[in-house]
């Protein structure tokens, strides 16, 4: 794909994309070192975009009408704002189509829905080793929040609290 001749589309994703989802589901975290970490399914991502009560939502870009990446994300809300932000889960585009402004049209897709919803913010998380990610969000002004640290339940340690131990 050359940039200068393909044209970046960005469409909410519909049902029939779900394998495609999977797939970049599973490339992204290929990249991320992460793939042994993957336990959803496309059953498991259907129902949460598609199913009777989503709860993630997704973008496709497509560059000369394929599928090159995906932005997956949900709301979340600040009590210090007092409105609702998105929270971008994922983004991924493939190798061959990084620098046709994919990214940049994902990105601007779900800005626009910030500005269009009166939000008050799109936040995510990058690999710390992730130079290119982070050159990239850097060039868009992203904040970088160095007082934040992630924190995670899940699991056992997950289990154990809600039963008590």
């Amino acid at each position: 794909m050359q940039a200068a001749q393909t044209a970046v589309a960005v469409r909410p994703a519909r049902r029939l994309d779900t394998p495609v989802i999977h797939g970049f589901v599973r490339q992204l975290a290929e990249y991320e070192k992460l793939l042994h970490a993957v336990q959803a399914t496309e059953a498991d991502l259907a129902e949460a975009l598609f199913g009777t009560a989503p709860r993630a939502w997704c973008e496709i870009a497509e560059a000369g009408g394929a599928p090159v990446g995906f932005a997956l994300w949900f709301y979340t809300y600040s009590t210090f704002r007092g409105r609702a932000g998105i929270y971008l889960e994922d983004l991924f585009v493939v190798p061959e189509a990084r620098g046709l402004g994919a990214g940049r049209a994902l990105l601007a897709s779900l800005a626009r829905r910030c500005v269009d919803e009166d939000l008050g913010r799109l936040e995510w998380a990058v690999l710390d080793w992730n130079a290119p990610a982070i050159a990239f969000y850097d060039s868009l002004a992203a904040e970088t929040m160095d007082d934040w640290t992630v924190r995670r339940l899940d699991g056992g340690a997950l289990r154990a609290l809600a039963e008590g131990r």
